[in-house]
């Protein structure tokens, strides 16, 4: 079993909630309103989407990868908990 069918519910709901942001950009667009507050809308987006992309990464990372928490070697386990740390900055 993959580990996005595991986590199968929690991530529909985070693509729903990107969906729901993207019409409200549609609705700020259509509705003319200040570039600014569309800026706003979009940086939101671009957030979520980041969020959505850091956890899927860290998932791949811990099912196909090395889990940081069951690997026997610690090296490995330091690797990998490392790696994760980085693309969750990288992804902020």
């Amino acid at each position: 079993m993959s580990h996005t069918t595991k986590e199968k519910s929690k991530l529909l709901a985070r693509v729903r909630r990107l969906k729901g942001q993207m019409e409200a950009v549609e609705r700020a667009l259509e509705a003319e309103m200040p570039c600014g507050d569309i800026l706003n809308l979009v940086a939101s987006v671009r957030g979520a989407v980041n969020g959505l992309m850091g956890e899927l990464i860290e998932d791949h990372i811990r099912m196909h990868v090395v889990d940081p928490g069951t690997e026997t070697d610690s090296e490995r386990a330091k690797g990998a908990a490392d790696l994760i740390d980085v693309v969750r900055m990288y992804l902020k």
